[in-house]
């Protein structure tokens, strides 16, 4: 007698995904392609400022602060808390900077954008951590109240001093910059010849050897320094955990408690720092109402990094570049993004549908087929629409990059210290 077996066939388990590391090389080449695009965009449009140094430079600026706000966002999410007090935060920074960097210096300033900022995030972290207030009430809370705190304060200390009024301080005395001359000129020289590609390339290059401040150089370093922490030590890896699973760390003996408070504290000062950037190095000055909703934008720039410190910088630079082209050009240099939002567009129309993804296909194959048309029967953009911009940016970014996003599993959900039980 012959005996069957059954063979029982166990689903095979799909191999992990890997994901492709950032390394030097990779953002090299990264840089070198979107140059490329520009330099491209520039000789069929005939828009000779959409990658000058000046361009460039005034990018950087406009996204340092953008960047610090998501980069304190990415903190507090990292560790569970969900940040929408960056805006109300960074208004702090911007009296913290304007009172110390006018009465003391300008590296007090820094210090006191820092320190007001982490006052906002430490009543964020109490309101949320210790009494579980809702992560949403008590940023817009947060948000609220700075606005009329820092007007209370700057009128209580820049009223009747020469120069300041009840919202504006006096100068800001600048902070050191670092210019290369032997570099500076002669690329400056070679940008302006408009050979293709390399006016581009020199333009990028002189950016920063050519009255870059330190304090520029200061908040870049800020983002890698933050992947590092959070990333590559037991420290990170302990506050991401809080983040992920709070009831599984909790297990492991991770007081959560701690490490809540101090990524909220940490979230705060660097939205100040952010604050305080448009204090020191953009203007010299403290006004009322400076951040322009530049919290909220850099929010969005760390949904659109995935939580992740280069792709929320990639996206400050591009929130920052709409802008500056806004500003710098007006109309013009707008009117020639059109053309490149148009093919970028249809491409990723042509990759959606490729994937299956019809429906976004057909919206963002509509949407570029639209910008092209508009492109091509206009010479230039109204002012009033130039200045949405950056909004209108920002909406089209979230909307095309929200397939792919993975926000921490335990992001702005309630925790009890010994739910574990």
């Amino acid at each position: 007698m012959s005996v069957s077996t059954d063979t029982v066939e166990t689903p095979s388990t799909p191999a992990p995904r890997r994901t492709r590391r950032i390394t030097l090389p990779l953002v090299l080449l990264g840089v070198a392609g979107l140059l490329l695009v520009l330099a491209l965009l520039r000789v069929v449009t005939g828009a000779g400022d959409v990658a000058s140094s000046g361009t460039i430079s005034a990018t950087i600026a406009a996204a340092i602060p953008i960047g610090l706000a998501g980069l304190g966002g990415l903190w507090a999410e990292r560790a569970g808390i969900v940040n929408i007090g960056l805006e109300g935060m960074m208004i702090l920074g911007t009296f913290g900077a304007g009172y110390f960097g006018y009465f003391y210096d300008p590296w007090q300033g820094i210090v006191g954008a820092i320190a007001c900022g982490a006052v906002g995030g430490l009543i964020h972290a109490l309101a949320t951590v210790t009494f579980g207030v809702n992560h949403i009430v008590s940023g817009v809370a947060i948000n609220i109240i700075a606005v009329g705190a820092v007007a209370y304060l700057a009128a209580l200390s820049f009223d009747g001093v020469p120069g300041g009024g009840p919202s504006t301080s006096p100068r800001v005395p600048d902070l050191p910059a670092i210019t290369i001359d032997a570099l500076a000129d002669p690329l400056g020289d070679l940008a302006s010849r408009d050979i293709f590609f390399v006016s581009e390339l020199a333009a990028f290059l002189q950016a920063f050897v050519n009255g870059m401040s330190v304090l520029t150089l200061i908040c870049l370093s800020l983002f890698v320094l933050t992947y590092y922490v959070l990333w590559r030590t037991a420290f990170g890896l302990r506050l991401r955990s809080c983040g992920e699973s709070p009831v599984a760390a909790e297990s492991l003996g991770v007081n959560v408690y701690l490490y809540k408070f101090i990524a909220v504290i940490v979230s705060g000062g660097l939205a100040g720092l952010g604050g305080g950037f448009l204090v020191l190095v953009s203007s010299n000055v403290y006004n009322e109402g400076q951040t322009g909703g530049r919290g909220y934008i850099g929010l969005a720039s760390m949904i659109f990094g995935n939580w992740r410190p280069g792709g929320l910088l990639t996206g400050s630079l591009l929130f920052g570049y709409s802008d500056t082209v806004r500003l710098r050009s007006g109309g013009e240099s707008v009117h020639a993004l059109l053309l490149l939002v148009s093919v970028l567009l249809i491409a990723l129309a042509i990759w959606q549908w490729r994937r299956a993804e019809r429906g976004l296909a057909i919206a963002s194959f509509l949407i570029g087929v639209g910008a092209g048309i508009w492109y091509r029967t206009t010479d230039t953009v109204p002012g009033d629409l130039t200045g949405m911009t950056p909004y209108v940016v920002t909406l089209l970014v979230l909307a095309m990059a929200s397939q792919r996003l993975r926000m921490p599993a335990a992001d702005g959900l309630p925790y009890r210290r010994g739910s574990a039980g």
